[in-house]
């Protein structure tokens, strides 16, 4: 079992107060057949539009995939996007007492027209306006009486107007002063304007733009340079399908490789190292440990079209693709396991290392894996301490998907994840068993 199958398994839930731009994202789907006589320019025949919370609202989509409590501080327009966008976010049961409503400004809208997998264009519809100065005065008097319940505070900045200089650096003093970790997603090249933030995350143009160091610079000068202007604890800089390097204040640098099947989109993954990165601090994970949970999360991320939510479920499948050498799950463990196992049909199968390893038993087993190809199959151990040649058997097998040790934590997992079967083994008979709580207390 690898390391970062236990990092995961201590992320927790979490209070975190997400601050930054909050927009509408409309995703115009349809089909295109054919190009316009009036102008060279495909025709989109539309078959669906669909409203998704962005910007920082998709930071909060990802944050509550995760599994954290959100409180958000934003601003909308007095306008139908703006009550739609509110809307929205209360139906993921996200705090929206935070979003703030300004005359004179309008809701973003970005609104991507997509044909099959592919975008066509996409249409903003905004007006930048700096934040009030009454709206403004109301924002910082309801951070503060939020701040003693928040553990992270994630700060998403689109440079539409509404993160004034005023309003991060009051932000940020007083996170610091509460120890409240405080993690930027910056926009523009004044980085200036998060000093003394816990975290910068830009991307890699963003970051050049800032360091103002010339397009001879090397990331390794522009990682430090950043580091000491805004006397932040860490830069981390994504490179989309490069992965994400880490720069601290004790000059060391490190590099997370991304491991991508395909490249769909690389729309919003930014949002979604933000939001798991948050979780890693949340949990006191080690930052390094945050970071690989975070480059998995992306990796699945820009496997997809548009803005994505990318869930614990998501997360936990594919570490256990890539990352579980041995199949073998111990108690420590489950929390993955159990992740991965959201919404999916469950076959268990007890059986102690003690039965014989026999042609029958491989023929129980293969006929438990083609009785549900879609399903899963796990083999839980009613031993103690099962024997290591049987175990290293099963988990040969490519019928067998999870094996389980011995523990109580398997009633726990079942509670939540509903097994479709149970079974155990009466010599070369297979037995149904009425309940999962039956092979715990073999």
């Amino acid at each position: 079992m690898v390391k970062l199958i236990g990092s995961f398994s201590q992320l927790k839930p979490a209070r975190i107060l997400v601050v930054g731009d909050f927009m509408l994202d409309t995703y115009t789907t349809g089909r295109v057949q054919r190009i316009s006589p009036e102008a060279p320019v495909p025709i989109l025949h539309v078959k669906e539009t669909q409203h998704l919370p962005g910007g920082a609202g998709n930071v909060v989509l990802n944050l509550k995939a995760l599994g954290a409590s959100v409180v958000c501080v934003g601003r909308i327009g007095p306008d139908i996007e703006g009550k739609r966008l509110k809307s929205l976010l209360e139906a993921e049961a996200v705090d929206t007492t935070g979003l703030f409503v300004q005359k004179a400004t309008r809701t973003p809208v970005k609104n991507r027209l997509i044909a099959g997998s592919q975008q066509l264009m996409r249409v903003d519809d905004e007006t930048l306006i700096s934040i009030d100065q009454s709206v403004e005065k109301k924002v910082l008097s309801y951070i503060n009486t939020q701040l003693d319940a928040i553990e992270v505070i994630a700060v998403s900045d689109y440079g539409k107007g509404f993160l004034s200089k005023t309003l991060l650096a009051a932000l940020i003093q007083e996170g610091n002063k509460r120890k409240i970790p405080i993690l930027v997603d910056p926009k523009g090249d004044d980085f200036s304007r998060y000093t003394k933030a816990t975290m910068i995350k830009p991307n890699f143009k963003e970051a050049v733009e800032a360091a103002k160091l010339g397009s001879d610079a090397t990331l390794d000068e522009v990682g430090h340079k950043l580091v000491r202007m805004t006397q932040t604890k860490h830069i981390i800089v994504t490179r989309s399908e490069a992965g994400i390097s880490l720069f601290d204040n004790k000059k060391q640098r490190f590099d997370f490789p991304v491991k991508v099947r395909e490249v769909i989109d690389v729309t919003g993954a930014g949002d979604t190292v933000l939001a798991v990165t948050a979780m890693a601090y949340a949990a006191d994970l080690d930052l390094k440990e945050g970071l690989h949970l975070a480059n998995v999360a992306a990796s699945i991320a820009i496997e997809r079209l548009g803005c994505v939510r990318v869930s614990l479920s998501d997360i936990a499948e594919r570490l256990l693709e890539t990352d579980v050498v041995n199949k073998v799950f111990d108690e420590h463990h489950l929390f993955a396991l159990e992740q991965a196992l959201k919404n999916k049909k469950l076959t268990i199968l007890g059986l102690s290392s003690k039965e014989d390893l026999s042609a029958a038993l491989f023929a129980k087993i293969q006929t438990l894996a083609l009785a549900d190809s879609e399903g899963k199959l796990m083999i839980y151990l009613t031993d103690e301490k099962p024997d290591e040649h049987f175990v290293a058997l099963l988990s040969s097998l490519h019928e067998v998907d999870y094996i389980v040790l011995k523990s109580d934590s398997l009633s726990s997992l079942c509670e939540k994840i509903h097994p479709a079967r149970v079974f155990s083994m009466d010599g070369k008979n297979l037995l149904s068993v009425d309940h999962h709580h039956d092979l715990v207390s073999v």
